[in-house]
């Protein structure tokens, strides 16, 4: 796949995710896979949601795998009991609970399968999904150089908020904050502006951040 391809895929996110395979932190993986669940979360149930939270949490290390093991039960248990008539509806909240980076890209490419055809509007979910990955995972064909004079104690601050309080909407107040600390790239800039869903993993706030 070349940059040209990559930029211009906007209606599924298989072959993204195949390149991404090697070149991305379990965080992020799990952190697409989280936002794929909440973008449905309305058809989940509380064991479900639970799970999806508590793997976001796992994901920033703020949760241990005896809490993510525990959140998990009830979600395969359910599985189980429905055997091989196992819905997507019923493994939505699978994906996220995936332990060992082997598994990351299988586990990816169901839980987007499960996620798009659980909402009954298969297209339109994978057309979100890619918009998602990109992202999480931005342009991986011309990484940004970050200068360290952008993070300024403002510019942090409101980056800790926009994650903590997933006030993605915020966004454009932050490329504000980044041109009064001297930020021209375009990307970082453009990407703080631009319409679009944003999630915990969004490219720009963990390169402010200092996540990976």
């Amino acid at each position: 796949m070349t940059e040209t391809e990559w930029l211009a895929t906007v209606d599924h996110p298989r072959d993204l995710l195949e390149l991404l395979e090697f070149k991305a932190s379990d965080r992020k993986w799990r952190l697409f896979i989280c936002g794929c669940c909440y973008r449905v979360r309305h058809l989940l149930d509380d064991a479900g949601c639970n799970a999806v939270a508590v793997a976001e949490r796992y994901a920033d290390q703020l949760a241990s795998d005896a809490e993510l093991r525990l959140a998990g039960e009830p979600v395969m248990a359910a599985v189980r009991g429905q055997g091989v008539r196992a819905t997507p509806l019923a493994r939505l909240a699978l994906g996220p609970l995936y332990r060992g980076s082997k598994y990351r890209l299988v586990c990816a490419v169901n839980a987007v399968a499960d996620c798009a055809v659980a909402s009954g509007h298969e297209e339109a979910e994978y057309v979100a999904q890619t918009q998602l990955l990109k992202d999480i995972f931005g342009n991986p064909f011309r990484p940004v150089a970050f200068n360290s004079a952008w993070r300024t104690a403002t510019v942090v601050s409101f980056a800790q908020g926009i994650y903590a309080e997933r006030a993605f909407d915020r966004l454009p107040i932050l490329a504000d904050a980044l041109e009064d600390a001297g930020c021209d790239n375009a990307d970082i800039l453009k990407h703080c502006r631009e319409p679009g869903e944003h999630v915990r993993g969004c490219w720009c706030v963990d390169l402010l951040l200092g996540k990976s």
